[in-house]
């Protein structure tokens, strides 16, 4: 049964699938209950630039999520829960768990930066980030430990926990959305945050308010959609995954220059993807974020991804991506920092969503 919960959806989104499942359990007393997620085996061939060729093998990635929902006067009220396995030792670990009140949601979830490129990107199978010259492009800050995001009419409005610890406000993301009945969706965000100028410091609490603009589009002809997106301002190298010192994690370093000046981080990323039958899917992406100012040779990030994904029978499929990217960057799939390094990746992966 097509998942309805908008909440669930945008999980969705982050796997990348064209379609979600969820088993209704049914309705107690007023309140609807249902259990949703999917089971995904992959293999991974490592073929780094520098080092020995490896292959990894996991079903971490697997979730299990829990939806509630029911009316209560005038209101609508949903609680979302989802765990998976990317914990440390492949430990079960809390993904999302959010309270959604009509327009008003709260909880541990997807940042601002998330809405701003997720749903206008192209497919990937395997997903670090929200997809490498976004403006949401680092894994490790994509769901921060407390979110509020107010959603209506194409409007969002974010407020979501601080990088910077002794920041004086919480991040900040504004973004409109637009969508046309050709199926064509339009997306402008800002973004602000307080920046730590003195990360060496903990004793103190300098920092300048550095602001990003944000642009997407997705546009839909007929079994082919193209995606674009495109993004530069200041403050934004640890959402964006790349930093003065290369790969960005949430060091406060990466934010500033040589000099103690806040960097500005700019990024693109273009798409094709087309269904080539009712069962396939094919997908070909680039992108590439860059910084004003680095310690390193090269300040540019480059990323291409090509699949193919097979849907063998409703809630199966099976996947093939290539994706070669020119410097290390960071991901989350562990719970904590972790480099995928320069080089070509080739991974196979089987899913079935429930």
């Amino acid at each position: 049964m097509l998942m309805k919960n908008k909440v669930a959806q945008a999980v969705i989104v982050a796997s990348l699938s064209s379609q979600g499942f969820a088993l209704e359990l049914g309705d107690f007393n007023g309140t609807q209950f249902s259990v949703g997620g999917y089971l995904k085996s992959e293999g991974v061939f490592n073929n780094p630039d520098e080092g020995s060729s490896t292959f990894e093998g996991s079903a971490s990635q697997s979730r299990l999520n829990f939806t509630t929902s029911r009316k209560e006067g005038d209101h609508s009220l949903k609680g979302f829960i989802e765990g998976d396995f990317r914990g440390s030792s492949s430990v079960f670990r809390l993904r999302h768990a959010t309270i959604t009140v009509d327009n008003l949601t709260i909880g541990q979830t997807w940042t601002g930066q998330f809405f701003a490129n997720a749903p206008f990107d192209t497919e990937m199978i395997n997903f670090y980030g929200t997809g490498i010259g976004t403006v949401s492009g680092n894994g490790a800050v994509v769901r921060p430990d407390l979110v509020v995001h107010y959603a209506k009419d194409g409007m969002r409005l974010t407020m979501q926990d601080p990088v910077y610890s002794n920041a004086s406000t919480p991040d900040l993301v504004a973004g409109y959305t637009h969508r046309t009945a050709e199926g064509h969706a339009f997306n402008v965000t800002v973004t602000g945050r307080d920046v730590d100028t003195t990360p060496s410091v903990t004793t103190d609490s300098e920092s300048k308010f550095g602001m990003t603009l944000s642009l997407a589009t997705k546009l839909k002809f007929g079994d082919t959609s193209v995606s674009l997106s495109g993004f530069s301002g200041k403050g934004a190298a640890i959402y964006a995954g790349w930093g003065y010192n290369g790969a960005a994690g949430t060091a406060g370093s990466s934010e500033l220059d040589g000099n103690g000046d806040l960097l500005t981080v700019s990024g693109f990323s273009a798409g094709i993807g087309h269904k080539v039958s009712d069962k396939l899917r094919v997908n070909l992406r680039y992108g590439q974020v860059t910084t004003d100012a680095s310690s390193l040779a090269d300040d540019t990030l480059k990323i291409t991804t090509a699949n193919m994904i097979y849907a063998y029978v409703p809630g199966l499929e099976f996947g093939l991506e290539l994706r070669d990217q020119s410097a290390a960057s960071n991901g989350a799939p562990s719970g904590n920092i972790a480099t995928r390094p320069a080089g070509q990746q080739v991974e196979v992966m089987a899913m079935y969503k429930f």
